[in-house]
C-alpha cells in the first residue's frame, strides 16, 4: 500500500453469513409494527448486533442508513427486524475491505452535503437529517439524525437539516485554524432544496419563518458573516441521498464510490 495514503476499513466478528447482497430492501421501509415480538434471548441478541453496527458506522458511512432504522426498532424487535440485522452482516461478509480513501494531496477546503428525508420516520413523521463534510476530496465528517420536532413543510425541514449542517463546517474552520492549516474559505455548503436557499440568503422571507426556531437562523447569520457559501445542488447529484433514502443498488454503489469508498484488495483481484 502507498505510504502516501491512508486506508480505514473495518470487519466485525458477527459477518459469519457467506452471502453478498444488498443490505436493505430498498422497496420496503422499517417501521414499528403489530408483528409479535422476538423472544427476550433473541431480542437481546438484536440490540447487541445493532450496537455493534451503530459502531461500525464510525468507518462504514455506507451502512448508516440502514443501521438507523434498525436502531428505530431497539425496544421491541421483530423478526422482520432481525431479519434485515441480518442482511447488512451478508452486506458487510461480502465487502471486508471496503473502506474510505484519503488522497495524501487534495485542494485544501471544506465542502458540505446537506439533506433530509422530510417525514421519513413511519411512526413519529419527523423528518431525517442527512450530512457529509468532504475537507478537499476525503470525507472527513458525517452524521444522520432524526430531527426533533415535526415541520410542517419540506422547506421548513430542509432549512432545519441546513442549520445542522453549518455547525459542522464551523467547527472545522475553527479546529483548522487552532491547528494552523492553511485552507480556502468560506466553506461551501450544497442543498438541493431551493426555498431553504431563499429563507438563508433573502431578509424578505423573514416574516414566513417566524415560527421556526431562532437558533436555525444560524445560517442565514453565518452566511452574512463569509463563514460558509450556499449553493443549489440538483437532487441527482445529492450524495446524502445514500443516508436519507432507500436506494437501488445501482444508485447505491455508485454513491459509494463518490463518497471515497474504495475496495483495498481490488488490485490484488486484478481491478484498475
Amino acid at each position: 500500500v502507498n505510504a502516501n495514503i491512508l486506508w480505514i476499513f473495518s470487519l466485525t466478528q458477527a459477518c459469519l453469513v457467506l452471502a453478498h447482497i444488498q443490505h436493505l430492501d430498498y422497496s420496503t421501509w422499517l417501521q414499528a409494527t403489530s408483528e409479535t415480538p422476538l423472544p427476550a434471548d433473541y431480542s437481546s441478541s438484536y440490540r447487541r448486533l445493532v450496537g455493534r453496527l451503530i459502531y461500525l458506522t464510525n468507518t462504514r458511512p455506507d451502512i448508516a442508513h440502514a443501521v438507523q432504522q434498525l436502531s428505530q426498532c431497539m425496544s421491541n424487535p421483530t423478526n422482520t427486524h432481525h431479519q434485515d440485522a441480518f442482511r447488512v452482516l451478508r452486506y458487510l461478509k461480502g465487502t471486508p475491505s471496503s473502506g474510505l480513501f484519503f488522497a495524501a494531496t487534495s485542494t485544501p477546503q471544506l465542502w458540505a452535503f446537506s439533506d433530509l428525508d422530510w417525514a421519513g420516520c413511519r411512526d413519529s413523521r419527523r423528518s431525517i437529517t442527512g450530512l457529509f463534510v468532504y475537507f478537499g476530496s476525503s470525507l472527513i465528517s458525517w452524521q444522520l439524525k432524526k430531527q426533533s420536532t415535526i415541520s410542517r413543510s419540506s422547506s421548513e425541514a430542509e432549512y432545519r437539516a441546513l442549520a445542522s449542517t453549518t455547525c459542522e463546517p464551523q467547527w472545522l474552520t475553527y479546529v483548522l485554524q487552532d491547528f494552523c492549516v492553511p485552507f480556502i474559505q468560506p466553506a461551501t455548503l450544497y442543498c438541493d432544496n431551493q426555498p431553504a436557499i431563499q429563507i438563508a440568503t433573502n431578509l424578505v422571507f423573514h416574516e414566513h419563518t417566524k415560527h421556526i426556531e431562532i437558533d436555525c437562523h444560524i445560517v442565514r447569520h453565518k452566511v452574512n458573516s463569509g463563514l460558509i457559501k450556499l449553493l443549489l445542488v440538483s437532487s441527482s447529484k445529492q450524495l446524502v441521498d445514500i443516508f436519507t433514502k432507500a436506494l437501488s443498488p445501482a444508485v447505491f454503489h455508485d454513491l459509494c464510490n463518490k463518497l471515497g469508498m474504495m475496495n483495498i484488495h481490488s488490485q490484488l483481484a486484478g481491478d484498475s
